[in-house]
């Protein structure tokens, strides 16, 4: 009797200990999806703000190249417009001259202008990566 006793007791520490272990493990197996789900969260909340921030600085760039393309073509007309009314060769020289250098500045200007568009935007659309990024290696430097 007193074997069988030790017997049942034995099964029942080791059951429990089973029960506690499994418990445990499936425990920490949740705790590690909800941290891995909440991280890829975050991830892919950074890839929108990224793509957003992406979509509207392609979208400025293009309502700027198109506003420099309308102004372009007026200029160009104008231009055309005076060379017509021109009087002499000499004054057509002036005025084709004066137009051409007016074009490559203001074409300068508004490379310059782009530049900062796309540079800013490059920058915005950039900046939520890097911050996961770092999250990322904080926590593994963390981790270690």
């Amino acid at each position: 009797m007193a074997a069988a006793e030790a017997l049942k007791s034995n099964v029942d520490k080791f059951t429990a200990a089973s029960n506690t272990a499994f418990k445990d493990g499936v425990e920490k197996t949740l705790a590690a999806l909800n941290e891995a789900n909440a991280t890829s969260k975050k991830n892919l909340e950074a890839v929108v703000a990224s793509v957003t921030a992406a979509t509207k600085g392609a979208e400025a760039l293009g309502a700027q190249a198109m506003a420099f393309s309308k102004t372009g073509f007026e200029s160009q007309v104008a231009a055309a417009k005076s060379l017509a009314s021109a009087k002499s060769v000499q004054e057509v020289v002036e005025l084709q001259t004066a137009y051409a250098k007016t074009a490559l500045e203001t074409y300068m200007a508004e490379m310059g202008k782009m530049s900062e568009v796309v540079s800013a935007s490059v920058k915005d659309s950039m900046k939520p990566l890097n911050e996961r990024m770092t999250a990322m290696v904080e926590r593994m430097q963390a981790a270690r």
